[in-house]
């Protein structure tokens, strides 16, 4: 939308009063891509997300638009649209548009913020894998997103108080900024395919769980199974599997998931996510120090206790013991 007038000239030659309609409706279209936006996020966060008839709400700021346009503009003959286009910024019409358009802006990207926290929190407390690089690199894309509404809110001052010059750099900076933004999207996308998976939108965070628990008056005794728990990893070594989920442990042990949801998080006061990684780089310590294992691979160790990525291996071990794989192999 920010670039299209650019070649609209290519296709159109000589304006009539549908092409105007229709150039008026696609200018509107900018209210439609913060909402997809969003339902992205949604689809991205949770692996269990489905398109609903309640979605189609997020239209109705598009469909207010395009009511508010109707009476001086879609209604109109050729000749008093392009009188009305003499003046077009200042416009109450199109003063209102842009106005709107950034509130929307706004609201969307604090709810994309809103999502992807509750998202990461649900899902380090409930799985071990690297995954949470999704977030990552969500976070980051929803930043550059709101770094590019700035830029264009600038760029539409600019337009009422600023020099022609400035204002046609700002837009070209914007288009820059979008196809950036798009080319590292795709690159991140062929690079890592498995980004693109979430968590079960059903689940619970840990404090609302041991709130039911308080409020149905159970109240257990967990140091049995906190032993239990402890054992049973240093002697199962369920860690060991890569794609381990707090709902998969719980069903090894014959547990509620809920309760183990709440050992872990609460009374271990651990992530379920650091919870399984902190026994993985403790085998991963093990071996590194094994003078029988001298010939394996970091790689190789990395994938031999449960972890699927060397990033997220090499971050780990470090938080755990201050060093890198290798620094710590060597200091033995």
């Amino acid at each position: 939308m920010e670039f299209s007038s650019w070649f609209l000239h290519l296709f159109i030659e000589e304006p009539n009063n549908l092409v105007n309609n229709l150039l008026i409706a696609k200018d509107l279209l900018a209210y439609l891509p913060m909402p997809l936006f969003y339902l992205y996020i949604l689809s991205v966060c949770y692996s269990d997300f489905k398109l609903k008839w309640k979605d189609l709400w997020h239209t109705v700021p598009y469909l207010i638009a395009n009511l508010v346009m109707l009476p001086r503009f879609y209604l109109t003959n050729t000749d008093q649209k392009l009188e009305l286009f003499g003046e077009y910024n200042h416009l109450h019409e199109i003063i209102f548009l842009y106005i709107s358009l950034h509130l929307q802006a706004i609201i969307y990207l604090t709810a994309g913020f809103i999502v992807l926290n509750k998202a990461r929190k649900l899902f380090l407390e409930n799985y071990s894998s690297s995954t949470i690089a999704t977030y990552k690199w969500l976070f980051q894309l929803l930043l550059f997103t709101s770094l590019l509404y700035v830029v264009a809110l600038i760029k539409n001052i600019l337009k009422y108080y600023g020099e022609v010059a400035i204002f046609n750099n700002a837009q070209t900076i914007v288009v820059l900024f979008v196809l950036g933004i798009v080319c590292w999207y795709v690159l991140k996308a062929l690079r890592y395919p498995n980004l693109f998976s979430g968590v079960d939108s059903k689940l619970t965070l840990t404090p609302n769980l041991a709130d039911e628990n308080n409020n149905t008056g159970q109240d257990p005794n967990y140091n049995n199974q906190i032993e239990n728990l402890i054992s049973y990893m240093e002697t199962e070594k369920p860690y060991l599997n890569p794609s381990l989920s707090l709902r998969n442990l719980a069903d090894q042990m014959g547990m509620n998931s809920r309760e183990l949801s709440i050992i872990i998080n609460q009374k271990l006061n651990q992530h379920f996510f650091d919870f399984v990684n902190g026994y993985r780089i403790k085998e991963a310590m093990n071996i590194l120090v094994d003078p029988t294992k001298k010939d394996e691979t970091v790689l190789e160790i990395l994938y031999e206790v449960g972890f699927n990525s060397k990033s997220s291996f090499n971050t780990a071990f470090k938080k755990h013991t201050g060093k890198t794989p290798t620094e710590y192999r060597k200091s033995f």
